[in-house]
């Protein structure tokens, strides 16, 4: 049996010697197994780096397919939040139209007005505007107009409602066609 100082002088001869341990020059390892060992390794090292990448990309897609969910909660939420305040709004345009809406409350009418338009809720639809199916509900054509080159809206008798990209609700319009010759 070898003593600790005997060992300590043998590391650090092989170190001096540039030598290291389990190397071909070991007895215990066999050439060309050494580069068999590297290779595995590299091989274990590229599997784990190909499964993390994999990891992180799903990740990242989990990350914005949440986020992504969050964000149509959030419309749907403002949605059903501010559809039944439309029926609202039309009361105030009638208002508007007989010239009933002063004082106090056409301020608060102002304020619900600004409040809506903040949350993401627009109105469209308005007199001389193109007729557009996709947009507007023709309740009635009123004939035809010289003034006008295509299909035009006459009369608003209900505005329509966006959110974003969505139609809420279509303007119900009056419209003119234009005279054709």
């Amino acid at each position: 049996m070898t003593d600790a100082t005997e060992v300590e002088a043998q590391v650090e001869g092989d170190a001096v010697a540039g030598s290291d341990p389990g190397t071909a020059d070991d007895p215990g390892v066999e050439p060309g197994q050494e580069q068999d060992e590297v290779f595995a390794l590299r091989g274990n090292v590229a599997s784990l780096t190909n499964d993390l990448q994999r990891l992180q990309a799903e990740y990242a897609n989990y990350r914005k397919r949440v986020d992504r969910d969050r964000q149509l909660i959030a419309d749907s939420a403002s949605y059903k939040a501010l559809v039944p305040v439309i029926e609202v709004l039309d009361t105030i345009d009638r208002a508007k139209e007989h010239d009933e809406l002063d004082g106090g409350f056409k301020a608060v009418a102002d304020q619900l007005e600004r409040v809506v338009a903040a949350s993401g809720l627009v109105r469209f639809g308005a007199p001389g505007d193109a007729f557009d199916p996709t947009l507007h509900e023709a309740l009635s054509h009123l004939g035809t107009d010289d003034e006008v080159e295509v299909t035009t809206i006459k009369h608003v008798a209900k505005s329509g409602y966006t959110m974003g990209d969505r139609v809420v609700r279509a303007a119900q319009v009056l419209v003119v066609d234009p005279v054709e010759g």
